[in-house]
């Protein structure tokens, strides 16, 4: 069974503390906006491995692609 993006969501949510978080997707190919405090002081690369870590096993078995833009609150305020 191919996830929705809301169940991305939830397993986004469940492994990161986010201020704002959208997902949009097909089933296969998803685009999310990832706001978190988490991401403060990171490279963009150790923003996606959070969010990858908080994805866990889902990332290899259910989702085949993700696209993100991941921002701190402050950037998400400038953006």
């Amino acid at each position: 069974m191919l996830p929705t993006p809301e169940q991305v969501k939830q397993y986004i949510a469940a492994g990161l503390a986010c201020e704002h978080l959208e997902v949009e997707g097909d089933g296969q190919h998803f685009f999310a906006t990832i706001v978190s405090p988490s991401f403060e002081g990171k490279r963009l690369i150790q923003r996606h491995q959070l969010v990858y870590a908080a994805l866990g096993e889902r990332m290899r078995e259910e989702i085949h692609a993700l696209s993100m833009k991941t921002l701190t609150p402050a950037e998400w305020q400038n953006a």
